[in-house]
């Protein structure tokens, strides 16, 4: 966890129950992702001596941890980083001295990683904000608290100062932020469904509110997939509030997804094992395909080829991590998902 008293530059880590059996494994899967520390900086802070426990650097990643120790972080000062800045058009939504917020287009990736160093928010950001970056989590860079799929859009805030970014990061990590997903999916999850009942980590709320609360980790055998599971991975909890229900009879649904956690991939995989993946989702969600009885064959060809996940971030709300206000945003669906969602509701065979 982040504690709100930690120096600036500190991270205080708390080790879980049942932690992994070495030091560098119970950290990657302690350290909040808001922090956006990789277990290979990770790895790297280890052997620098950067990781303490009880005063005393450990530098052995194979060191053996326990439930309820407390380990502290030291981040470095603010550096160069070798990311370069691009002039890349960014649509703002709200900006001033400590954070920035975008409407991210689809995509974009977020954070550059091997194989897309270049294009990125980040990347746009650095040009964008220039000077006005005062150095987050060991450089000059904005600071990532939460991210969105290179192919989903929509709001993402990020901090320009260490207090922001701090600040931000541990309303994300108390799960006050609020995070609302537009998304399109294959059937309508209704209360009534007796399979859904009796799926694990699957139950309903007043209202009809889908909640699917499991734990989720990286796929077993596809390391570039996230999955479901009950014994390991991180406690993830999505909740589902039907908006519409498209077709004749209803054959899928536009659906609201608001994030309790944040993991990665969450609402994607949270849908499929729900059994209403999105539209468009191409690892996710199956070889279903919408019936041309139900929707109409121009709306069905349109489902069919959509070329990515039907899903966009719409709210976003928080307090301003220095001075305290409470702010919210709201943004459309983009012109590709507006477009199918309007053939989804007038039948065209």
């Amino acid at each position: 966890m982040v504690l709100p008293f930690a120096p600036a530059g500190i991270l205080l880590v708390t080790i879980g129950e049942d932690p992994p059996d070495r030091l560098d494994k119970a950290l990657a899967r302690e350290v909040p992702e808001e922090a956006c520390l990789s277990r290979s900086r990770l790895m790297k802070l280890i052997a620098a001596g950067a990781v303490s426990l009880d005063g005393r650097p450990v530098t052995d990643p194979k060191a053996r941890v326990a439930g309820g120790q407390v380990y502290h972080l030291t981040l470095a000062d603010a550096a160069e980083v070798e990311t370069l800045p691009e002039d890349i058009p960014l649509q703002v939504v709200w900006e001033d001295a400590d954070l920035i917020v975008i409407d991210k287009p689809v995509g974009m990736v977020v954070h550059p990683a091997p194989g897309q160093w270049t294009g990125t928010l980040v990347n746009a950001l650095l040009f964008h904000c220039g000077d006005s970056l005062a150095g987050v989590g060991g450089g000059k860079r904005p600071g990532i608290v939460h991210r969105i799929d290179k192919d989903t859009s929509g709001l993402l805030v990020a901090a320009k100062t260490d207090r922001a970014h701090q600040g931000l990061a541990a309303q994300f990590e108390a799960h006050t932020v609020d995070r609302r997903y537009l998304a399109l999916v294959h059937g309508v999850p209704e209360a009534s469904d007796p399979r859904l009942r009796g799926t694990r980590g699957i139950s309903f709320e007043p209202g009809g509110v889908l909640k699917i609360a499991t734990h989720i980790a990286r796929h077993r055998t596809d390391r570039q997939r996230q999955a479901v599971c009950f014994d390991s991975g991180r406690h993830a909890v999505t909740r589902v509030r039907v908006l519409e229900r498209l077709g004749e009879p209803p054959a899928c649904a536009l659906v609201e997804c608001r994030l309790e956690t944040g993991r990665t991939h969450q609402i994607r995989v949270h849908m499929a094992h729900a059994g209403h993946g999105l539209i468009g989702d191409q690892t996710y969600g199956g070889r279903r395909k919408l019936s041309p009885k139900a929707v109409g064959a121009v709306a069905a060809a349109a489902a069919d080829g959509f070329p990515r996940q039907a899903l966009h971030a719409a709210t976003l709300g928080f307090l301003h991590p220095v001075t305290g206000e409470a702010l919210s945003f709201e943004s459309p669906p983009p012109a590709d998902m507006a477009a199918l969602l309007d053939l989804l509701r007038v039948r065209q065979d």
